[in-house]
């Protein structure tokens, strides 16, 4: 039977983060994609300049059609921008008794844009992460959950363990900005490392959310954590490696290449 993935996140009116980049990816790593949708954007390569929040109303009968239907075997979490749409998901997530739990905890675009309000992030912190199997924050989200500015992967060890032991969830920190290198750390009680290979390639519009997604779409497979991972740092590479080039700014990712090939 095919398996399940539902995406909580925002739309991306240019296709290339949100739920249009988390269903792409499902579909590409052999899931049916399911979404549920937190926030609209007006968004394209160079930045965000609208958001609407959709009410919490919307968000939990959207959750309640989803998983009274098609129960999903992976959630993925991205983009929340406020407590209130949190606490929707948490007593959703809570009532089905929901399994593979990934959290993208969206606090950045990779424009720059700020996509959270800051009170929303102690509501993240308090009441989504501790129901996770896993969160996967860059390093500008891992600086702002630890408090930590973070410069090596000695920074980065010690960022992830700060919220591993603060939230009791497995965390992979992307290490693809740090400048002495790219690779990932998962920490879950224990260090591993996944090396990074870095890809000459300036449009990385939704690597994040295609990232998570494809962790999850590989947890709902029945794959273990460290080997979801690796497979999906595969996919991604891959991705990186076709340097599509669509837009002004930082373009997206070519999910479907193999298909038109």
């Amino acid at each position: 039977m095919r398996k399940k993935v539902l995406t909580i996140a925002g739309s991306d009116s240019s296709g290339g983060a949100g739920i249009q980049a988390d269903l792409k990816t499902m579909i590409s790593n052999g899931v049916y994609g399911m979404s549920c949708i937190t926030v609209i954007t007006a968004q394209n390569t160079t930045g965000v300049t609208k958001v609407l929040e959709v009410s919490p109303e919307i968000l939990d009968e959207q959750l309640k059609c989803v998983f009274e239907d098609i129960f999903p075997d992976a959630v993925k979490i991205g983009m929340v921008s406020n407590s209130e749409l949190i606490e929707v998901i948490v007593k959703n997530l809570k009532k089905y008794s929901a399994k593979n739990i990934v959290v993208d905890p969206v606090m950045v675009a990779t424009s720059g844009s700020n996509l959270i309000k800051s009170g929303a992030v102690s509501t993240l912190e308090n009441k989504l992460f501790p129901i996770a199997d896993l969160i996967t924050p860059n390093l500008k989200e891992a600086e702002v959950l630890s408090e930590k500015k973070i410069k090596s992967k000695e920074d980065m060890l010690t960022s992830a363990k700060f919220i591993y032991e603060k939230s009791h969830v497995a965390v992979l920190v992307k290490g693809g900005h740090l400048d002495s290198s790219c690779d990932d750390l998962l920490y879950d009680g224990t260090e591993n490392w996944f090396r990074g290979e870095r890809i000459d390639n300036k449009n990385t519009h939704g690597t994040g959310c295609t990232l998570s997604s494809a962790i999850a779409s590989n947890l709902a497979k029945g794959n273990s954590l460290k080997d979801s991972i690796y497979m999906a740092k595969l996919y991604l590479n891959n991705l990186l490696m076709r340097k599509m080039d669509l837009g002004k700014g930082s373009g997206p990712l070519d999910h479907g290449y193999f298909i038109s090939e």
